[in-house]
């Protein structure tokens, strides 16, 4: 008898302690997600994409705790397009938003130049997850107030609604700024059409803008540490106008080029600003448990802005590699390997996606990414897209494998080897029609799935292409 209740015990023992494991392996929250979303940065603007020119530790010790994507790509060329991709997680020319949307005045007599109610956001999602939703930021997804943040999934909002602002009043004290429009330009407050709004409610921010969106961002995550939360964080920050304030710009007295020394310390406060969200989610001890992307919405903008998209061809506005590859940075730490490089291509189509799994929501079958996670952590072998594809206006592009093919309608079609010419120097077209036949089935195939921009394009600039000016409208 005395064997058999020692037997018994022991089987109960052994149970109850197996229970103990699997309670202890399984994670005690859902875990929390956070996008972070830099404007105009180029490819080469970063130090762990290969720079020295400007210290971003901060950003880099994200790198360090994940997976940098090498391939990394957004859905457009310019801000908003590429904001209603990444929010819905399908390629935004399928419901017309195939265009920028401004400036303000164009907006205000063009009242559907937003993202389509018919479409789901990131934030509605998460939301019917039971996730608090908080965005703190630039919108850039429509002006009216059926368009709003909360009105599209976020519970909480600090930030403006439109494409740009000014970071800080240029005659403050410590103001170092170039203001773009005119030398002659004169303060008159931020846009009365354009407020920073908390919530629904206009707010006079005395801040230096990147300083004040990473402060709500850290007081959101705060608020919200014991519950599972989604937070995203578009900054403004390096769009122009160029403006820093005394203390960054010091931190470059050997840059004599006054427009490059102040995109410098734009780009210095943007990454001490990633620094104090990624300090909040350390402190709070939920580093384990948050998902975490950083990217640029599109490659840098060249001319208004000194930006680096070095080694990549062009910058914002064009389809050509400087335009549309971006840093792409995501660390879970539980679930991802640290310091990785990834090569294969990726995109902000598949943010939505990758997240909803995290969080245990259903992948909604209209999206057009995939869950990035199983092929970052090395899990799958394959490459998350067979292509990507591009469209604004006349102008397209596809990437599959290592093939990038443009095509300008009417004047002509550019094919590259990216493993070979990063800098798209070398067109292949003629030498290749077999592979430019194979690219241009599959754009045409992609582009009788899109419908008819809502809007039409305005005017962008002009590249010469081995003697053929392309034009491209945003």
């Amino acid at each position: 008898m005395k064997r058999l209740i020692s037997f018994i015990v022991a089987i109960l023992v052994t149970s109850l302690g197996t229970t103990i494991a699997r309670a202890q392996e399984s994670p005690h929250r859902r875990p929390n997600a956070i996008v972070i979303l830099a404007d105009d940065l180029g490819y080469g603007d970063l130090a762990c994409y290969g720079k020295t020119g400007v210290p971003t530790p901060n950003i880099d010790s994200l790198a360090a705790s994940g997976v940098r994507c090498t391939s990394g790509y957004v859905t457009a060329a310019v801000c908003s397009p590429s904001r209603a991709g990444l929010i819905t997680g399908r390629y935004q020319q399928r419901f017309g938003f195939e265009f920028n949307a401004g400036p303000i005045k164009r907006a205000e007599t063009l009242p559907e130049m937003g993202l389509p109610l018919s479409e789901k956001t990131l934030a509605d999602f998460a939301r019917a997850q039971g996730y608090a939703t908080g965005m703190v930021g630039k919108w850039h997804l429509g002006l009216p107030p059926k368009f709003h943040p909360m009105q599209r999934g976020f519970n909480e909002y600090f930030g403006f609604r439109f494409g740009e602002n000014y970071y800080i009043d240029p005659t403050a004290e410590d103001a170092v700024s170039l203001d773009w429009r005119s030398k002659e330009t004169q303060w008159k407050g931020r846009p009365a059409s354009d407020p920073m709004m908390r919530d629904q409610t206009p707010v006079d921010e005395k801040a230096y803008l990147t300083e004040a969106f990473a402060r709500e961002a850290v007081s959101f995550i705060d608020r919200h540490q014991k519950d599972p939360f989604f937070l995203y964080v578009p900054f403004n920050a390096v769009h122009k106008p160029l403006q820093a304030t005394q203390k960054y710009f010091d931190r470059f007295p050997k840059i004599k080029e006054p427009n490059r020394r102040i995109y410098a310390a734009m780009t210095s406060a943007l990454d001490d600003a990633v620094g104090q969200i990624l300090a909040k989610v350390r402190d709070t001890g939920l580093q384990n448990d948050t998902l975490i992307f950083f990217l640029s919405d599109n490659g840098g903008a060249l001319g208004v802005a000194p930006a680096d998209n070095s080694p990549l061809r062009a910058g914002k506005m064009s389809y050509f590699e400087g335009g549309i590859r971006v840093p792409y940075i995501v660390s879970w730490p539980s679930r991802l390997p640290a310091g990785k490089k990834y090569d294969s291509p990726v995109s902000s189509l598949d943010i939505l996606p990758t997240i909803l799994t995290a969080i245990g929501a259903e992948v909604p079958k209209e999206a057009d990414g995939v869950d990035l996670i199983p092929y970052l952590s090395g899990k799958k072998d394959s490459t998350p897209h067979d292509h990507l594809c591009w469209r604004a206006g006349s102008n397209e592009a596809i990437r599959k494998g290592d093939w990038k093919l443009l095509r300008a309608k009417g004047k002509g079609v550019f094919l590259y080897d990216l493993s070979t010419d990063i800098g798209e120097t070398k067109n292949l077209a003629d030498s290749r029609s077999d592979v430019v036949t194979q690219l241009q089935s599959l754009l045409d195939a992609w582009e009788r799935e899109l419908a008819a921009p809502m809007w039409p394009a305005q005017n962008g600039p002009s590249i010469t292409v081995d003697g053929v000016t392309l034009d491209f409208a945003f």
